[in-house]
């Protein structure tokens, strides 16, 4: 697909509303039960082209980062700022929101970068996506680094944490959003804000998430 063809598929497969009682004022292009991609099966997004459409969800540790930095826009304002694994942008945008000098938001998935896109557009604020697999990488002039629920899956969490232990040490400011997912580590992050994040049995066993934020210390 291009990327007319992906933005087009997104608009038609998702329904831009709200993310929640927890961000009221962000809209997020979302699969919801009355959009085609909600009951989409794997085999039919194999047919399409589509990888599996993380980006149409505001997962709950991207919620509470998002939260944590509109609630404490001091963190961001004025500063760069790398949304990792953006998703649909959420984090990104309400960095931008809080006063970020400019965010880049970072994921491997082209739909997620251009649905990041039209959720910037959505939201008023400019963002700069791209597709890349940045595990590993220096990351000169990002000042802080934000991710939501990276810890579903054992090899991609090592390799991510251990990069960012790695920035934390060379004086960025990591912060984590986790509901409590499989592979984040027991120990050595530093707990800053917990939030219960209203969600869905479509995506979740319950419907609100205990979410934590942790910063990811140097």
């Amino acid at each position: 697909m291009t990327a007319a063809e992906r933005t087009d598929f997104i608009r038609s497969h998702t329904a831009l509303a709200p993310v929640g009682p927890l961000l009221p004022d962000i809209s997020l292009y979302q699969a919801t039960e009355i959009t085609p991609i909600w009951q989409a099966t794997e085999d039919w997004l194999e047919r399409q082209g589509v990888p599996p459409p993380f980006w149409a969800f505001p997962w709950a540790g991207g919620q509470a980062v998002a939260r944590l930095i509109l609630d404490q826009p001091d963190l961001v304002a004025g500063r760069h700022v790398l949304d990792f694994a953006a998703g649909s942008g959420l984090i990104a945008i309400a960095a931008l929101q809080a006063g970020a000098a400019a965010v880049r938001a970072v994921e491997i998935d082209p739909f997620a970068v251009d649905a990041t896109y039209l959720n910037a557009a959505a939201n008023g604020v400019t963002v700069t996506a791209d597709v890349a697999n940045i595990i590993g990488q220096d990351l000169p002039g990002i000042e802080i680094v934000l991710a939501g629920d990276i810890c579903y899956e054992r090899p991609f969490a090592e390799a991510a944490l251990g990069w960012l232990r790695r920035l934390a040490a060379g004086g960025t400011l990591v912060l984590l959003g986790d509901p409590g997912r499989a592979y984040l580590p027991a120990q050595g992050l530093e707990k800053m804000a917990s939030y219960a994040v209203p969600t869905t049995r479509e995506l979740e066993d319950r419907e609100v998430r205990v979410t934590d934020v942790w910063r990811v210390p140097g």
